[in-house]
């Protein structure tokens, strides 16, 4: 019996075998399955471009870029007496505007809050959120975005009432603190407060500027955000110089512009956009020297504009992508000084913030 099944078996195979070489043969059958095989680099490359260009394919139909902005925080992005943003976070995406257009201009900020900011950049609203947003891991792995980087290091902190005759966050004890909202600042307030067993209430807006107005109103004790931002909130206030900010830092706050995930190129365009702007401080390229740094022998400065080698094209950019940037907003340290530094009403301290050959951790990997 078991050698009649196993002829049986065999009589099949050979069948099936004849049936196989009777078939036309059909060399074109054959070379589609192989290049659409994931062993084929070449086909696999092309569809990851096609992919890969969506964003950067939009945005020059358009004609300009969307960009989503805080709803108004000095020195980061917030409209000025005639309704034009400025701050290091508009510097960014008017860089970004300069590399695909060669033109600043070419951009629309989209005020957004914390609780909006996500679901706009998902939604497709915007292109690119550039907005005093933390990178954390949960947001970088659960909600579909990629961080171009760290634009600015920052860290929470308090400030207080110097009539309080609070110096410390520790003296905080049974305190009232007013807050944003739908962002990493309520939870580094749980953590800091219950890990040193001290009591405390929370007092949330959906808003920061009802935040902050709360907090001017005497509604609240303290009013925590990043220390950048707390600089920034107090010139709104009624009497700012009656206002402190508490030494202690309770959080690593790295602040970068983010985009949806599914798109390498524009990720790309992003993240070495900031990249540029760093390494033309460290490179002594400024908005000033710029036409004169384009005839450099210095083979690092000719890679970054474009006079030796073409890296930007790889992302669907121009050669001269990086002049078209510094032309427009200078490099990283310009937009640093310009917009939050010691000579503006905020007079924050370069400190984390800069380059890492001068006591700083500002760094960006090398163009070659």
């Amino acid at each position: 019996m078991k050698n009649s099944w196993i002829a049986l078996l065999a009589g099949i195979a050979i069948g099936v075998g004849g049936l196989y070489f009777m078939l036309p043969y059909d060399p074109m059958a054959t070379r589609d399955h192989a290049a659409s095989a994931p062993v084929s680099a070449a086909g696999e490359g092309e569809a990851v471009r096609a992919a890969a260009g969506d964003t950067l394919h939009k945005i020059k139909q358009r004609g300009y870029l969307h960009c989503g902005v805080s709803q108004g925080l000095p020195g980061f992005s917030n409209p000025d007496e005639r309704g034009n943003w400025k701050g290091i976070d508009v510097d960014f995406c008017r860089a970004l505007a300069a590399a695909v257009f060669n033109d600043a201009s070419r951009v629309r900020f989209r005020p957004l809050s914390a609780k909006d900011r996500f679901t706009a950049l998902q939604s497709g609203e915007i292109d690119i959120l550039s907005r005093n947003t933390t990178w954390t891991m949960s947001r970088d792995t659960q909600l579909g975005f990629d961080f171009a980087g760290v634009i600015y290091y920052d860290g929470q902190s308090f400030m207080v009432r110097k009539a309080s005759g609070i110096t410390s966050s520790t003296e905080l004890a049974g305190a009232t603190v007013c807050t944003e909202t739908g962002t990493t600042t309520e939870l580094n307030l749980a953590d800091y407060f219950r890990g040193r067993g001290l009591s405390y209430k929370v007092l949330s807006f959906e808003k920061n500027d009802e935040a902050i107005s709360a907090y001017d109103q005497g509604r609240c004790d303290a009013y925590t955000t990043d220390a950048s931002g707390l600089y920034a909130e107090r010139l709104k206030m009624k009497n700012p110089d009656e206002n402190i900010v508490l030494p202690e830092v309770i959080s690593k706050e790295p602040l970068g512009p983010l985009v949806r995930q599914g798109d390498p190129q524009w990720e790309d365009i992003a993240r070495w956009t900031l990249n540029a702007l760093i390494n033309a401080e460290e490179l002594g390229v400024t908005s000033k020297n710029i036409d004169e740094m384009l005839g450099s022998d210095n083979p690092r400065i000719k890679r970054l504009l474009g006079t030796e080698g073409a890296y930007g094209q790889a992302t669907g950019l121009e050669r001269d992508w990086v002049v078209r940037i510094v032309r427009a907003v200078g490099n990283y340290g310009e937009m640093f000084e310009r917009n939050v530094g010691t000579e503006t009403p905020l007079g924050i301290k370069r400190g984390l913030n800069a380059l890492w050959s001068d006591g700083g951790i500002m760094y960006a990997p090398p163009v070659r």
